[in-house]
C-alpha cells in the first residue's frame, strides 16, 4: 500500500505536477516570493502558442498549393527549408510560366497567323482571279493552290499590311493542286508554322484565313468534319471558267468532284484526286490557297475546294455562298513535296 504523505485537507496545485518545475528543490522557497513556489515566467505560454503558428500556416499553404499548382508548391518547399535543391519525386521544382491569355482562341490564332496569309491576284489571257497564299519563308516563299496561279502571266501579291509585290512561279505540283511562288525583293516577312496533319482528329477546332471575294484577311472558324475525303479537281484552268475566286466574266467557282458528282462546274478532262480534310469553317471563292489552322496557330491544311449549291433554279445562273462543306489539302502532303516544288519541278 502506498502512503499518502500529503497533509489532510491539502489541495493539489499546478506545481505538484512537477517537483522541480523551474530548477528549484521541492518545498524550497523562492527568494523574493512570499513563501511558495516561483510564478511561471509570463512569456512561457506565449512561446508555446507561437510554436504552433508556422505549422498551421504551412498546412494552409500546402492546401493552397494543391489547388493552385507549382508556384505555391515551390514556396512551400522554401518555407520548409528544402530549398531549390529539393527536387525529389514529390519536391518542388523551378519552372517557367507560359502565358495562356490568347492561346486556344480564334482571336489569338487570327492575331498570330493573319500576317502570314496573303492575297494573290493572277492575270491570264482568260481574265483575272483572286486566291490566297501562305508565307513560309522570310524572303517571300508562298504556298498556294496550283489552280490559283495556273496559266497566269502576271502574279500580284498583297500582304496583310497592304504592301504589294510581284511574284514568280517557282514550282508546281498539279497532281497535288499545290504551287510555290516567290516574291521579288521581299525580306523580313512574317512566316507561318507548318503543323502535323497526321495528328488532326474529327471535331478539332480550326480557323480558316483567306481572301474570299477579295476581302483580304477574312477569318472564319469551325471544326474538322471528316478526314481522308477523296476530292477531285482540275489540274489547270482549262477545266472550268473559274480559278480562285473565279475569272472575270465567268459565272462559276473553281470546279471539283466528290463522291462521283461534279460541283461548281465541269472539271474537264485533266483532273487529279487527293485525300482532303473536310471542314465546316466557312470557305468561299478566293479562300483557295489560304490556311486551315489549328488552335495552336499551326497550319494543318491548304484550303482548296468548297461546295456551293447552284441557285440556277432561280434563274440567276450564279452560285450561293458557303454551306459548311469545305476541303483542304493536308499540310503533310505539302511538306512531302516542298523540296520538289523548290527545285522547280513542274513549273
Amino acid at each position: 500500500m502506498t502512503e499518502n504523505l500529503r497533509p489532510r485537507g491539502a489541495y493539489t496545485t499546478d506545481q505538484d505536477q512537477d517537483p522541480t518545475p523551474y530548477g528549484y528543490g521541492y518545498g524550497t522557497a523562492y527568494d523574493g516570493a512570499p513563501g511558495g513556489y516561483p510564478p511561471p515566467p509570463p512569456y512561457a505560454p506565449t512561446n508555446r502558442r507561437r510554436a504552433k503558428r508556422p505549422v498551421a500556416l504551412l498546412a494552409a499553404v500546402a492546401i493552397a498549393a494543391g489547388v493552385i499548382g507549382g508556384g505555391t508548391a515551390t514556396l512551400v518547399g522554401q518555407l520548409n527549408g528544402g530549398g531549390s535543391g529539393a527536387t525529389g519525386s514529390g519536391g518542388a521544382v523551378n519552372g517557367t510560366t507560359v502565358s495562356q491569355s490568347s492561346k486556344g482562341t480564334v482571336a489569338g490564332v487570327a492575331e498570330a497567323v493573319s500576317p502570314a496569309i496573303v492575297e494573290i491576284g493572277a492575270a491570264s489571257s482568260a481574265g483575272s482571279s483572286t486566291g490566297s497564299g501562305v508565307v513560309i519563308t522570310e524572303d517571300g516563299e508562298i504556298v498556294t493552290n496550283n489552280h490559283v496561279i495556273s496559266g497566269a502571266r502576271q502574279i500580284q501579291v498583297t500582304l496583310s499590311t497592304g504592301k504589294t509585290y510581284t511574284a514568280d512561279v517557282v514550282g508546281t505540283a498539279p497532281d497535288k493542286d499545290l504551287a510555290l511562288i516567290k516574291l521579288r525583293g521581299a525580306s523580313g516577312l512574317k512566316t507561318a508554322t507548318l503543323g502535323d496533319s497526321s495528328q488532326v482528329k474529327v471535331g478539332d477546332q480550326v480557323v480558316a484565313i483567306g481572301s474570299p471575294e477579295g476581302l483580304t484577311g477574312t477569318v472564319t472558324s469551325g471544326i474538322v468534319s471528316a478526314l481522308d475525303r477523296d476530292v477531285t479537281v482540275a489540274k489547270d484552268d482549262s477545266g472550268g471558267s473559274g480559278q480562285g475566286q473565279g475569272r472575270q466574266g465567268g459565272g462559276q467557282q473553281w470546279p471539283f468532284e466528290f463522291g462521283g458528282q461534279q460541283f461548281n462546274g465541269d472539271t474537264g478532262e485533266e483532273t487529279t484526286t487527293y485525300k482532303a480534310l473536310q471542314t465546316d469553317a466557312s470557305l468561299n471563292p478566293g479562300n483557295s490557297g489560304g490556311a486551315l489552322i489549328n488552335m495552336d496557330g499551326e497550319i494543318i491544311g491548304i484550303n482548296s475546294a468548297m461546295y456551293a449549291p447552284s441557285s440556277s433554279a432561280a434563274g440567276s445562273g450564279s452560285a450561293t455562298g458557303s454551306v459548311g462543306l469545305g476541303f483542304a489539302i493536308p499540310v503533310d502532303t505539302l511538306k512531302a513535296d516542298l523540296d520538289t516544288l523548290r527545285a522547280g519541278n513542274g513549273a
